[in-house]
């Protein structure tokens, strides 16, 4: 029997994330690009994307349950995506470097053959150590930053660089999960995938 879900991500951390939930999947991901229109604001460049990248796997899966999500990092206002080379990558480190920047995720869950669903949008405070020079060169070389919004990884070798924070852990990681297990319960996906529950239609 196919999984009742189609998570529209290529991310391994939010495969790793959602499958901690014990939820029945199958992952399809998305080619939507991720870039901001004019005067757009973080949050909605988030909501946006998120849709559109369900939207689109929706039309290739249109009689399943489609989860896609964006996380986007913010720093006074400016969003940080993925570094575009290792210049950029330093830049964006060295901004975040000894400051506290936002992490907002988009989630949106789209209905079987139908654009209805829900969405999420979820925010985490993050606060940066003081980086020297040599450590952010280490980063640089591990290689880790380079398909990472804001050019760091919180669950890989950025953990040091991180003092506090605030909010969920797992959103800055790219799924938060305490408000995706409610979000799957409130439409019975969680519970269809202990056949304990309705369906998930």
């Amino acid at each position: 029997m196919k999984p009742a879900l189609v998570l529209a991500s290529a991310s391994p951390r939010r495969r790793a994330l959602l499958a901690e939930l014990g939820v029945a999947f199958e992952v399809l991901p998305s080619d939507v690009p991720e870039q901001p229109r004019p005067g757009e604001s973080p949050g909605a460049f988030a909501v946006r994307v998120a849709h559109e990248k369900g939207r689109e796997v929706a039309g290739r899966r249109p009689d399943r349950w489609v989860l896609a999500a964006d996380t986007v990092v913010v720093l006074d206002g400016e969003i940080l995506g993925k570094p575009r080379d290792r210049d950029d990558a330093r830049r964006m480190l060295l901004a975040l470097s000894a400051s506290v920047h936002h992490v907002l995720t988009a989630v949106a869950l789209l209905a079987p053959s139908t654009d209805a669903g829900e969405e999420l949008l979820i925010e985490s405070e993050v606060t940066f150590r003081r980086l020297t020079g040599a450590e952010i060169e280490t980063y640089l070389d591990s290689g880790e930053p380079f398909d990472k919004a804001g050019a760091y990884a919180i669950q890989g070798g950025a953990a040091d660089f991180v003092t506090t924070v605030a909010g969920s852990y797992t959103n800055v990681v790219g799924l938060p999960l305490e408000e995706l297990r409610a979000l799957l319960r409130r439409h019975g996906l969680l519970a269809a995938a202990t056949g304990t529950a309705e369906s998930a239609r």
